[in-house]
C-alpha cells in the first residue's frame, strides 16, 4: 500500500520530536493509528497534506469560533504586520485588548496579557498565593489547567487520555500543596474548607470542565464554591481559557451569574495566534509587579500580531452576537445523534452548551472524573474513525470536547449528523 504524505511527514517528525508531535493528544494514541497533517484551513474545513477535506470540530482546540482563516482577522494581521512583529515596549493594541476584555468579562477590572493558557493559570495561582499569604490550592479531579507543576495532578485531557493523571518530573512537595476534590461534590468541598480553610489561597476550576468529557455543574455548585471562598478569604479562580467568549460574551461567569476573583483566559482572544491573559479585581491585580511584590513577566506578552487578531475576533463576536445560533446548531446536531443511539439501544450521552458538545458512550450522564474514567473509549474510537473516513474530524480523544464555529454551515451540520448517525448504525 502506498504511503501517504501525512504518513511520510509523521515518520520524519518522529525522528525529530517526542512522539512526532508538539502536543501529546495530536499523536492519535487514544484512538490508534497515525495523525493526518493539515496543509491549510478555511472556514469549517481542514485540507490535509493528502488533499482530503474534513469538516472540523476541533477548531484548533477552541480558538476558531469564527472558523479558520477569517478574512477580517487575516486583514487585521496584515495591517499589524506592516508595522512590525514585536516591539519589546508597550503598544496600542494591548491597551485596546485590555479594554475589550474588561468590557466583556464581568469580573475583570484589570488584566495582564501572557502567551498561553498555561501561563495564565500559573500566574493566577502565584497571584492568589502572594495576595493571601497562603500556600494551598484546591483543584478538581479531571480539570486540566495547562501543564503547571502544581496543577498537573489528576488532570484531564492528554494526561487522562494516556492513563497518567500525574506527570513525572513534578516534585512530591508541589503536589502536597494541591488539594484535589471531586467536581460537583458539595460535601467534599465543605469538608475541605472546614478542615483547611485558613490554609487555602485559592480554588481553581473550569466552571464547565471540558477536558474529561464535557461536564456541567449541578445546580448550586458554583454558587456554593463562591460562598465558601468568600467566607474563608480564599480567591476563586475561573479557568475560562476554553469557555471564555465561547459560551457567552462574558463566559460562564456571565451565564451562571457567579463572579470569580481572578479569571484565566486564552484561545479566542488570540484569533488563532498564541495568547493568554488573566484578570480580576483591581486590588488583587495590583499585587503584580511593578505595582506589587508578585513577579510575572514575558518577552512576547501583548504581542501586536496576537492582539490585532484577537481584537478582531472579539469585535466580530460583538457585531454578530452568534451565541443563540451556535447553541441551536449544537442542540440540533446532538438530538439527531442521540435519537439514533436511543433507537439502537446504545448507551450514549451528548452534553452540550452553546457551541460545545461531547459524544460520550456511557449509560449515565458524566458528572465527575471517576465517572469519566468509565466511559467506553473503544466505541468512541470506532465512531472517530468512521467519521474521519467520511469527511468529519472529531477530537482524537474520547475525553475532549467538540466545537462548532460560525463558519459551520447548515450543510456542514447536516452532513455531520448523517455521518455520525451512519457511524452509530454501523456498530
Amino acid at each position: 500500500m502506498k504511503t501517504t504524505t501525512s504518513e511520510n511527514l509523521f515518520n520524519r517528525a518522529k525522528e525529530l520530536m517526542p512522539g512526532g508531535v508538539n502536543s501529546p493528544v495530536r499523536a492519535f494514541r487514544s484512538v490508534g493509528g497515525s495523525p493526518f497533517f493539515t496543509e491549510r484551513a478555511d472556514g469549517a474545513i481542514l485540507t490535509t497534506a493528502d488533499g482530503e477535506e474534513l469538516i472540523d470540530y476541533v477548531c484548533t482546540w477552541g480558538p476558531a469560533i469564527h472558523g479558520h482563516n477569517h478574512p477580517a482577522i487575516r486583514a487585521a494581521l496584515a495591517e499589524a504586520l506592516e508595522k512590525g512583529t514585536s516591539f519589546g515596549t508597550p503598544n496600542p493594541y494591548e491597551v485596546e485588548m485590555a479594554e475589550r476584555i474588561r468590557d466583556m468579562v464581568p469580573s475583570v477590572q484589570k488584566v495582564r496579557m501572557v502567551n498561553s493558557g498555561t501561563e495564565a493559570t500559573m500566574s493566577c495561582i502565584r497571584l492568589a498565593r502572594g495576595c493571601t499569604g497562603r500556600d494551598k490550592i484546591v483543584k478538581f479531579a479531571g480539570c486540566y489547567h495547562g501543564h503547571v507543576d502544581s496543577l498537573l495532578v489528576k488532570a484531564g485531557s492528554g494526561a487522562l487520555t494516556f492513563g497518567h493523571p500525574d506527570s513525572a518530573g513534578i516534585p512530591e512537595g508541589f503536589a502536597r500543596e494541591t488539594i484535589v476534590l471531586p467536581f460537583n461534590d458539595e460535601d467534599a468541598l465543605e469538608e475541605a474548607f472546614r478542615s483547611r480553610g485558613e490554609e487555602i489561597a485559592g480554588v481553581i476550576v473550569e466552571p464547565y470542565p471540558a477536558n474529561n468529557c464535557l461536564i456541567l455543574p449541578q445546580k448550586g455548585f458554583l454558587q456554593k464554591l463562591r460562598a465558601l471562598c468568600t467566607r474563608h478569604g480564599s480567591l476563586l479562580i475561573f479557568d475560562e481559557v476554553m469557555t471564555g467568549f465561547r459560551v457567552a460574551p462574558g463566559g460562564v461567569q456571565e451565564k451562571e451569574g457567579v463572579m470569580p476573583d481572578l479569571t484565566a483566559l486564552g484561545k479566542i482572544i488570540g484569533g488563532g495566534l498564541p495568547v493568554g491573559a488573566f484578570g480580576g479585581k483591581a486590588e488583587i491585580m495590583d499585587y503584580l509587579a511593578p505595582e506589587g511584590p508578585v513577579y510575572q513577566a514575558g518577552t512576547l506578552s501583548g504581542n501586536p500580531l496576537a492582539m490585532a487578531a484577537g481584537i478582531t475576533a472579539l469585535w466580530l463576536l460583538k457585531k454578530e452576537i452568534p451565541y443563540e445560533k451556535l447553541n441551536q446548531m449544537g442542540q440540533d446536531l446532538c438530538k439527531a445523534v442521540l435519537d439514533t443511539a436511543k433507537a439502537k439501544g446504545l448507551p450514549m450521552q451528548m452534553p452540550q452548551t452553546g457551541s460545545m458538545f461531547s459524544p460520550i458512550f456511557s449509560s449515565k450522564p458524566v458528572t465527575n472524573f471517576d465517572q469519566a474514567l468509565k466511559i467506553d473509549t473503544e466505541r468512541f474510537g470506532l465512531l472517530f474513525y468512521y467519521a474521519l473516513q467520511h469527511g468529519v474530524y472529531l477530537p482524537p480523544s474520547a475525553y475532549e470536547t467538540c466545537f462548532i464555529s460560525t463558519a459551520h454551515t447548515s450543510e456542514n451540520l447536516e452532513k455531520t449528523a448523517d455521518v455520525l448517525v451512519a457511524g452509530l448504525k454501523s456498530f
